[in-house]
């Protein structure tokens, strides 16, 4: 086995079982390499620290499966890892009942580069490294092992392959997809198009918050922006929002949203309004037609991959956060939230508190929004903490 010596005094971030080696660390290659293979991992004193994936395209040059020295990464490792993720979501109480649930989360269930997301009898699984690549056949036949699923679908097709030297793929691995698949989330059902949808089809790190704001919606007008295909809509319709407008650019995902509201007949859906509209201009619009509202949602998409793309972000985020405090009725909740990575916490709150103060507005943190538990966080990983949010009361 090929080895990668680590240099001297870059070994720190792996003694704390961080599983990424930058390209920066690494003192020397010992031996041929393929993009994928398995490499044994040196500390500068000579000594085996663990087992990692090579990337040579990537600036994470290695990914660690294993900081068990006597452990073989092979088929049986990756049967044994997807057994054991689907097994910590069954054995959890919000999640054992649930229809849609990520079974593997990367780094944090010690897979990096694998994501795969239940829907139903249907897995969909996404690669977006050389070692998650090499092992595709292995961690596909321990997902249907441990699920006994019906259809496994490839979804590998994010930007970050390119980055791993990786060609998109996409298509059925095992068995067939349905001709439609639903999803019962909390009491509402939601079409999932695994095929063409965001991500594997569905936004399943949301599923607490939407369940929080169908808690806050009794009787309250909301406003959902970037709203996709309704889930927090729904939600809020299931709460006894006394209306609920959604927002989105992509009209195709507005049909389905419509399509959702059908599929739940308990619902009112005369008190739904759909616009298709770039949501920065709509806010404007809404603010020169004196709209107001006593729940908003602000769920935008990744507006900082990385931060070097912070600034910019920064300012996208101030923006429509001012726009929602000044939208706001005395009382009103703002439920506003960043995927960005390159956003970290403290400073998604400081632009927050800044939409505030620029808005004239008197606001406090009544919940802290963070992904449901199927999307756990790896204590040595913190840059796993993608998705976070505030809601926020004014008045």
């Amino acid at each position: 086995m090929a080895e990668i010596i680590i240099k001297a005094g870059k070994e720190r971030s792996l003694m704390r079982r961080h599983p990424w080696i930058f390209a920066g660390s690494v003192e020397r290659v010992a031996g041929r390499t393929k993009p994928g293979d398995t490499v044994d991992v040196i500390n500068p004193r000579g000594e085996l620290i663990g087992r990692a994936a090579f990337s040579p395209a990537s600036q994470i040059r290695a990914r660690m499966w294993t900081f068990d020295t006597e452990q073989s990464i092979d088929h049986a490792f990756f049967k044994r890892k997807a057994a054991e993720s689907v097994a910590r979501r069954a054995r959890h109480p919000a999640l054992s009942a649930q229809d849609g649930v990520r079974l593997i989360h990367g780094e944090s269930d010690g897979l990096p580069g694998v994501i795969a997301d239940r829907y139903g009898k249907v897995v969909v699984l996404q690669l977006t490294s050389a070692g998650a690549e090499k092992w595709r056949d292995a961690i596909v036949a321990g997902l249907v092992q441990a699920t006994g699923c019906d259809a496994v679908y490839e979804r590998s097709d994010s930007d970050v392959r390119g980055r791993e030297g990786l060609e998109p793929r996409v298509g059925v691995l095992h068995g067939e997809l349905p001709a439609d698949l639903s999803i019962d989330e909390n009491g509402i059902r939601m079409l999932v198009d695994v095929v063409g949808g965001h991500k594997t089809g569905f936004y399943l790190d949301q599923r607490d918050n939407r369940l929080l704001t169908r808690q806050l919606a009794s009787a309250r007008s909301v406003l959902n922006c970037f709203c996709y295909t309704g889930g927090f809509s729904l939600q809020a319709l299931a709460g006894g929002a006394t209306s609920v407008l959604s927002i989105d650019s992509s009209a195709p995902a507005l049909t389905t949203a419509q399509r959702n509201v059908e599929l739940n007949p308990q619902l009112d859906a005369t008190r739904a309004q759909w616009w298709e509209a770039d949501v920065f201009e709509a806010l404007r619009t809404l603010r020169t037609e004196g709209r107001k509202f006593d729940l908003i949602v602000l769920d935008p998409p990744k507006f900082a991959p990385s931060a070097s793309h912070a600034d910019r972000a920064a300012r996208a985020y101030k923006d429509i956060n001012l726009h929602g405090f000044r939208l706001l009725n005395p009382g009103g909740i703002l439920m506003t939230y960043s995927c960005s990575g390159g956003i970290g916490q403290e400073l998604f709150q400081s632009i927050v508190a800044g939409a505030a103060v620029d808005a004239g507005v008197d606001a406090r943190i009544i919940h802290r929004l963070a992904a449901a538990p199927d999307h756990p966080i790896g204590l040595a990983v913190p840059e796993g903490e993608y998705l976070k949010g505030l809601a926020c009361q004014v008045g």
